[in-house]
């Protein structure tokens, strides 16, 4: 159980935990208990600002080895006491009898339950309980999705790419611009950002594009476009190495490898032409090796670690 917003080496582990349990016991199947992001209210006014979509998180959270993931609206579920939740959601919906989830997991009404709490509900209905702790990067800090999103709102895409253990991805549909990429010989894809989810530092970034079951090399501003001036809301305009073709209205997966320079507004088309030569020679220079996903090596050790316990 967790919102595992971000999906990240933490949240991993937790998950990782019970698929190990389901892997020891034939007669019980792993399950994901996590609200819709964009729908939890709880932490501000304004919502959580998430890392992922619902359709990155279910993907991200399916392809570790879950079987079902019950990610129902927040707000059908947030005036529920602590022992309501434990019976109507662990109990009656998904006849738990093994519950994984953090030390800072909170349930019920005004998130009143905590881990201890929940062990004492579910021990009385014969359901066992698994606090998995923290997991610490290397310089000795917790990982959240507080640092991550941060990380990301500074253009530290590099430090936030290794406690996520993944490249920050986004997913979304191509827009129609102004074309003016195709003038100057560097057409690019347009793609709006959602208002819900956190928007990186405004620059240009190394990054990697994927669409029909293939992976290109791209070369992404993420920002206003304030050289045209053409835009209202923050936008990911990419030029994709290598491609000719049109994606308007495809759905495009953008994965931001890392941080090249800030946005800038230059004095004329040609100028940026010239910027855009020179950083699309800048992202070439990267090593391939950045271009893949980290291994989830954090993870694994402290799975390991936490089942020896």
């Amino acid at each position: 159980m967790g919102l595992f917003d971000g999906v990240h080496y933490g949240h991993r582990t937790v998950i990782r935990y019970a698929i190990d349990i389901a892997q020891r016991n034939a007669w019980i199947e792993p399950a994901v208990f996590t609200f819709e992001t964009d729908t939890v209210t709880s932490k501000g006014n304004n919502g959580v600002e998430w890392l992922l979509s619902k359709e990155l998180k279910r993907e991200m959270i399916e392809s570790l080895g879950v079987k079902y993931i019950y990610s129902p609206d927040f707000m059908n579920f947030k005036n529920l006491s602590a022992e309501e939740f434990v019976e109507l959601v662990l109990c009656d919906k998904l006849t738990a009898r093994f519950v994984i989830c953090g030390e800072d997991f909170r349930f019920g009404k005004y998130a009143a339950g905590d881990v201890n709490e929940l062990d004492r509900l579910c021990r009385k209905r014969g359901i066992t309980v698994n606090v998995v702790p923290p997991v610490i990067e290397t310089q000795g800090v917790r990982i959240s999705s507080t640092m991550i999103r941060q990380l990301i709102k500074d253009g530290k895409i590099e430090e936030a790419n290794q406690l996520l253990g993944y490249q920050y991805q986004m997913k979304m549909p191509v827009a129609y611009g102004q074309q003016i990429g195709r003038t100057i010989n560097f057409p690019t894809i347009n793609q709006y950002l959602s208002k819900k989810q956190v928007v990186p530092k405004f620059g240009v970034y190394a990054s990697k594009v994927e669409f029909m079951g293939r992976v290109y090399r791209g070369v992404t501003n993420i920002g206003m476009k304030p050289t045209v001036g053409n835009t209202s809301v923050p936008l990911a305009e990419t030029y994709i190495v290598g491609f000719d073709g049109d994606l308007y209205g495809e759905t495009v997966k953008l994965s931001l490898v890392s941080f090249i320079r800030p946005e800038k507004k230059f004095d004329s088309i040609d100028e940026l032409a010239e910027r855009i030569k020179l950083d699309v020679e800048e992202c070439a220079a990267i090593p391939d090796g950045k271009y893949l996903y980290y291994r989830d090596k954090c993870a694994e050790n402290s799975l390991e670690r936490n089942v020896d316990e």
